[in-house]
């Protein structure tokens, strides 16, 4: 905008100095072609590059003196010239001007002004010329509001598109760490309860393998269908990734849990309580994950003699499943126990909507919760 200004006020000043060569001034108005093209020209330099160094300033001082400077400074290049067109052009500049360097109050004042470069003209004659320069005037004060706002929208859009595109890369990485996370919780969860499960069952065959071949065979047998389970679970896991997998009912699945947790030597039940009715998918994992690891968990550190599932479906608007166990109870906090699968169940849990608590007493057992709703 500001090299279009540039360019009228040069085009200004040439129809300026032709005209004042060539065209006659009306009746009763003096002129001075010499000093209209001398003042044209300091009113040039100081509309180009003087106006360029007064934009960059943000102080409203200097940017009034300027337009009240040119503002006498266009009068007199009007009244030497003749009141000639060009000099009108540049009287125009003026106010586009300063629709930019100053605030819309100011600048309606200048459109108020610009037409008193006529006093002094026939009163008739200087009256119809005067409301010609009012009407040209303000309409190059609507024409530059219209641009400085359309330009203002531009920047707007282009700060909205960064900013969308900032959001855009935020929401790709934290994409990324959800999704981290999940395969991470996926591979604890699933192939660390069965490999945990594997290792029992393989200590239980080498302390009996040569009191009892038999026995020890019937629990190799045992941990290698665990071991084929746990490479299925991998296979599920990556297919997961691309494509979802269809769900098994949670009875049925939490079933298969207590049945394993009784073949690694930990006997386990299963309580279903309350009519059974589907779950989001983000749910049940969350409910099936608790179990399995509140079985593992069972089996590593509790040291107890029997294990319990309960999946509870009476509350109205939650689902809540209970890991039970007779062993020795937490030993700390369970807030500060170290490891990633109850952190995995917290973020599980939170995922779903819902949320999970341990309870301990110390040589009675303890209790995992996890409820979702549902």
């Amino acid at each position: 905008m500001h090299r279009a200004l540039h360019a009228l006020t040069v085009a200004a000043y040439l129809t300026l100095v032709a005209g004042v060569v060539v065209a006659q001034p009306p009746p009763g108005m003096p002129h001075s072609p010499v000093a209209a093209v001398l003042l044209g020209a300091v009113y040039v330099a100081a509309a180009t590059a003087g106006f360029s160094r007064v934009h960059r300033v943000a102080r409203r001082g200097p940017r009034i003196a300027f337009v009240a400077a040119q503002l006498l400074l266009g009068y007199a290049v009007f009244v030497t010239s003749g009141a000639m067109v060009g000099a009108i052009l540049l009287l125009l500049v003026l106010v586009s001007q300063s629709m930019l360097l100053l605030p819309p109050r100011g600048a309606l004042v200048i459109v108020a002004l610009v037409p008193f470069a006529h006093t002094g003209m026939e009163w008739r004659e200087g009256l119809r010329e005067a409301l010609g320069m009012l009407a040209a005037a303000a309409f190059a004060a609507v024409l530059t509001r219209l641009i400085m706002r359309e330009q203002q929208a531009r920047q707007e859009l282009t700060r909205a598109h960064e900013q969308l595109r900032e959001y855009a890369l935020q929401v790709e990485r934290l994409a990324v760490a959800q999704e981290r996370n999940r395969v991470a919780r996926d591979i604890h969860d699933g192939l660390g309860h069965s490999l945990t499960v594997v290792q029992m069952q393989v200590k239980a065959a080498r302390a009996v393998l040569g009191s009892d071949p038999d026995r020890a065979d019937a629990v190799l047998a045992k941990a290698q269908v665990q071991a084929e389970e746990a490479l299925a679970e991998v296979r599920r896991s990556v297919g997961a990734i691309r494509e979802p997998r269809s769900q098994v009912p949670l009875a049925e699945a939490l079933r298969a849990l207590a049945e394993q947790a009784s073949a690694a030597g930990v006997p386990t039940s299963l309580d279903v309580t309350g009519q059974a009715r589907p779950l989001l998918t983000a749910a049940q994992e969350s409910l099936y994950r608790a179990a399995q690891e509140g079985l593992t968990n069972v089996r590593k550190h509790a040291g107890a003699t029997r294990a319990e599932l309960v999946l509870d479906y009476t509350r109205p608007a939650a689902v809540r499943l209970e890991v039970r166990d007779d062993g020795t109870g937490l030993a700390a906090d369970p807030a500060e126990l170290p490891g990633y699968g109850l952190l995995g169940l917290r973020e599980r849990a939170a995922h779903a909507g819902g949320r999970m608590s341990i309870e301990s007493v110390p040589g009675r057992g303890a209790t995992l919760r996890v409820e979702v709703p549902g």
